[in-house]
This record gives structure tokens, C-alpha cells and sequence, in this order.
């Protein structure tokens, strides 16, 4: 179970933790323990960093995912990994897709986007010791907050539902009420959102869900979007608080009369617009084998199970999850091709331990593959699983090593840093569209 820590009040304990660590580790010297931070990460990738293919595209999203994931599921980070994402945040706060080389500046206005820049914020959030990255990036989203209340895939680009809903989970992830941030216009992040819902007007098969944006003529139902937006409406990011709580029921779909509304083309609260985007993910997976199919224009009629994890993660945050079982279920059955498709992709394990942590399945055991493991496999060695981390009760092994080494005094000051760090402190699989 994962709690959220809120950026605005880091407890006392991150304080200490930090005074510690830099009193017991700094005292060591730099030739003392080498190989305590030395990174394991294959020749050609960059230190830190999750994933061996090209991170041009996806590589802060993977990196965020993967964290989040990671500290879902009570394992902590490679500080490397944490150090790297950190490392690839701009002067202003925004993030690029991937920055090669930190040194060079970023262009503000087209080499950074609103979706990476969200999910670093949730992750950096999440594993907490990163305060002042975090709370530059929330100042680069409130920034660039266009007028209608959102945000588009660059600064000053039209709102999307899918960047909007991202930075509705960063605003969430950091303690922050998204309702409350007006743009200049006076409209919410919520507003520009469920302006891209279709209403009762829209054909009876596309009612509640969310167009991905209204920029170029009749807003068309994207899936996509709808998994993202359904999950941002209730206020809520890629990592939440799971309750275990089932409403008993399928999500409730539009209620129109006549092919209107009670009073207006829409769901009216922020609530009511997620059950009824829930509602029609509910009823597409129905018409499959209880999956989502890919929503990306041109492509093949063929499973997304990118979509379909976001889809179950948006369930279970409403509440559904009895329903959301269902297309988990599809997506841990070996037919579904789901782990096959995720082995050796960071974010593409990281959404579906996602999936099944929001769920309350275990991601250790996804229909016979272990996520967690795979994932951790990706990158450099994590520091250590939580006491308690969910699943088998099993804890990852720690770096740490044994006094065979001649070291045992050091090893054991590293271990008491790396439990000080841990008081210290989620387009794309399925949506490269945005770097294109």
C-alpha cells in the first residue's frame, strides 16, 4: 500500500534521515565504499536509468513509471535512478522526453512537455527527498496552465485529455486540490477536462467517454484518453491509496432522456463524469475478450494493454473493484500476450504492476511471472524492499555485502544510509505520439 507524501510538509524524520546519512556516509570518504554506489547498469545505458532501448523518446516516462511502481509495491529505488531522473529536470522545472546531455539547455518551448514533466513529479513525490525538484516542476505545470483550464503536449498547445489528466495527478500526488488552481480565465484543470467528454448527443456507444482534444473539428472517442481521464476526474495519479472498497455494482453510464441530459450535454461533476467514463471503458471491454484495443490511428485491430492496465487502475480507484478484476484477469492470462509484451520494458511492467497493485493482486505473481523482479531487472539493483512490501512477504536482496569483502564496518554504515534515505523520502507504452 502506498501512501502519497505531500511535498508541502516533508516530516521530521526526512531531516534526520538526511543529518544522518551525511554525518555516517560523508564521514566514510570517497575510496571508502566505491563499489556502494557503483551502477550496475549495462555497457551503453546511461548510469541509473531503467531500460536498455533508445530513451529518446520515453525515457523521464519510463524512468517515472518504473519508480512509482517500484515504491508501490514497498521496494526502494537505486538511488541512481532517482539521482537520474532528478539530473534530467530543466532550469525552469519542466522535463524533456530525455536529455542526453544535462549540461545543455533546454528550449522552453518546444523540448519540454507537460506529460513528462507530471510523471517525474509523481514519482519524485513518491520516493520522497527531492522536494525542491518537485516544487519547481508543480511551478512549471501552473505556469504553463492554458486558459481553459489545462494543458496541451507543449507549452501553449491545445488542452488534451491525457496531458491534462497527467498534470491533474502531479497537482494530486503533491497535496494539491486541482479544483482550486484557476487559470487566468477562471477555469480549473476539471473544466477543461470534462469539456472533452461526449454528452448524451453523441451516438449512444460513445456516451462518457473523453475525446483526447476539441483543437480539430467533432471530438472523437478515444480510449485512451478516456482510461486517463477517468482516473484524473476523481483526482487521482498514477498511485493512490488502495481501499479494497467495491461499490457492488458496474460503473453507471450517462443518464439521458430522449438523447439529452438532465441539465446539461455532460455528467456535471468531476464524480459523475469518471463513473461514466468507467462505465463505457466497462461496456468496450465487455464487447472483447475484456480488453481494450489499441486507439492509436492507423494501427492494427489488436490488444492495448497499456489502455486496458490504465483501465483497471482507473476501476479500482472508483471503486469497481469487483469489474476491474475482470480485464486484470485477461491481462494475467497467458493467452493475453500482456507479459510478453512487457518483458525487458520498464513502463511497460511498471503499468501492469500498477494494474494489479491498485487491484490488490499480486504483481509477484502475474499469472506465474514475477513483474516486480522483471522490472528490477531493468535497471540498477534497488536498495532494498520494505518491511511488510507487499505480495509474498519476500524482501529484495540488498546491496550490501558481507564482511568476505573486508569491509564489514563500511557495508553496515551504508546500510544504516540507505534506511536514513528511505525516510527521506506514471504516454508511453502505448503513447510515443507526443515526442513525434
Amino acid at each position: 500500500m502506498n501512501t502519497r507524501r505531500s511535498v508541502a510538509a516533508l516530516p521530521l524524520r526526512a531531516a534526520l534521515g538526511a543529518a544522518l546519512c551525511a554525518a555516517l556516509c560523508g564521514a566514510l570518504g570517497a575510496a571508502a565504499a566505491p563499489a556502494a554506489v557503483a551502477d550496475d547498469s549495462p555497457a551503453g545505458r546511461p548510469e541509473g536509468l531503467y531500460g536498455a532501448k533508445d530513451p529518446k523518446f520515453d525515457g523521464v516516462w519510463r524512468q517515472s513509471l518504473a519508480l512509482l511502481a517500484q515504491d508501490a509495491v514497498g521496494v526502494a529505488p537505486a538511488k541512481s535512478a532517482i539521482d537520474w531522473l532528478t539530473g534530467q529536470s530543466c532550469a525552469d522545472g519542466g522535463f524533456a522526453a530525455y536529455r542526453a546531455d544535462t549540461s545543455k539547455a533546454c528550449d522552453p518551448k518546444k523540448g519540454e512537455f507537460t506529460d513528462a514533466t507530471a510523471a517525474a513529479i509523481q514519482a519524485l513525490a513518491s520516493v520522497g527527498g527531492r522536494a525542491d525538484t518537485v516544487e519547481k516542476g508543480i511551478g512549471w505545470l501552473k505556469s504553463h496552465q492554458n486558459e481553459d483550464g489545462g494543458w496541451g503536449m507543449n507549452p501553449g498547445g491545445p488542452s488534451d485529455a491525457n496531458s491534462t489528466s497527467a498534470a491533474i495527478g502531479a497537482l494530486a500526488a503533491t497535496g494539491q486540490d486541482p479544483a482550486k488552481l484557476n487559470a487566468k480565465g477562471g477555469k480549473s484543470p476539471y473544466d477543461a477536462l470534462l469539456g472533452l467528454q461526449l454528452g448524451c448527443s453523441a451516438k449512444a456507444e460513445e456516451r462518457g467517454a473523453f475525446a483526447y482534444t476539441a483543437d480539430k473539428g467533432k471530438p472523437v472517442a478515444n480510449e485512451l484518453a478516456t482510461a486517463s481521464a477517468a482516473l484524473a476526474a476523481q483526482g487521482k495519479g498514477f498511485v493512490f491509496e488502495t481501499v479494497g472498497k467495491d461499490r457492488g455494482a458496474a460503473p453507471k453510464p450517462l443518464r439521458c432522456a430522449d438523447g439529452k441530459a438532465n441539465e446539461a450535454d455532460g455528467a456535471g461533476t468531476p464524480k459523475d463524469a469518471a463513473e461514466a467514463a468507467l462505465a463505457h471503458l466497462f461496456r468496450v471491454m465487455s464487447d472483447t475478450d475484456m480488453h481494450l484495443k489499441s486507439a492509436m490511428p492507423g494501427a492494427k485491430d489488436q490488444p492495448d494493454f497499456g489502455s486496458t492496465a490504465d483501465a483497471v487502475v482507473a476501476l479500482a480507484a472508483g471503486e469497481h473493484s469487483a469489474t476491474a478484476g475482470k480485464p486484470l484477469q485477461w491481462l494475467q492470462g497467458k493467452d493475453s500476450g500482456a507479459a510478453a509484451w512487457a518483458k525487458g520494458d520498464p513502463g511497460a511492467l511498471a503499468k501492469l504492476i500498477l494494474a494489479a497493485h491498485a487491484a490488490g493482486a499480486n504483481p509477484r505473481d502475474f499469472g506465474g511471472t514475477d513483474l516486480v523482479q522483471q522490472l528490477n531487472a531493468t535497471g540498477p539493483k534497488p536498495e532494498a524492499a520494505a518491511p511488510g512490501a507487499e505480495s509474498d512477504g519476500k524482501t529484495e536482496k540488498s546491496e550490501k555485502k558481507n564482511d568476505d569483502d573486508g569491509v564489514g564496518g563500511v557495508w553496515w554504515t551504508v546500510g544504516v544510509c540507505a534506511i536514513a534515505g528511505v525516510g527521506i523520502g506514471f504516454l508511453l507504452s502505448g503513447r510515443k505520439r507526443r515526442q513525434l
